[in-house]
């Protein structure tokens, strides 16, 4: 394996790790997981979204970060409506599972790519304005773990985390 492979597959398996473990803190799997279906449409005084609204919106985005990185005619969604939910709960338990279904699968098509890219991960995107897909990663991560410590304070404030 010569020193710039190993490098790239580094830096790769870094970023898969980043993307699906938190390392720091808590990972967003981990932040979503056991949420009694009753709490999502809760929002503790003060806190402008319920649980629900942000899984949402986490869903939307990285959807939207996963598109626009390997689709140049992707068109985004108009900021900020359709980022967000209007409805503070979903309209089933079907409709919640089906968003952490997505937001795990969509991060995973994000890691494919990222694997399959190897080094043209440095390369910008000839659409948009100077985005790769290692900026988008480093994106999709920070977005992921600023919502991911939301989703912890809420479920804090809510008495469902920690017990």
């Amino acid at each position: 394996m010569t020193e710039k492979k190993h490098e790239i597959d580094l830096l790769i398996e870094n970023l898969e790790h980043l993307l699906n473990k938190g390392n720091a803190h808590v990972s967003l799997d981990k932040a979503l997981e056991n949420i009694k279906f009753e709490l999502l449409e809760k929002k503790p005084k003060n806190v402008p979204y319920s649980l629900w609204q942000l899984a949402e919106h986490i869903r939307l985005a990285q959807w939207d970060i996963l598109e626009f990185s390997r689709n140049p005619k992707h068109v985004s969604p108009k900021w900020p409506e359709g980022y967000w939910p209007k409805e503070t709960k979903p309209s089933s338990e079907k409709e919640w599972n089906t968003c952490l279904r997505k937001i795990k699968s969509d991060r995973q098509e994000f890691v494919d790519l990222l694997t399959k890219a190897q080094d043209e991960i440095y390369k910008p995107f000839e659409h948009g304005d100077g985005q790769s897909l290692l900026k988008e990663s480093l994106v999709l991560a920070d977005h992921n773990a600023y919502h991911a410590g939301e989703i912890i304070i809420i479920r804090r404030l809510l008495n469902d985390w920690g017990k």
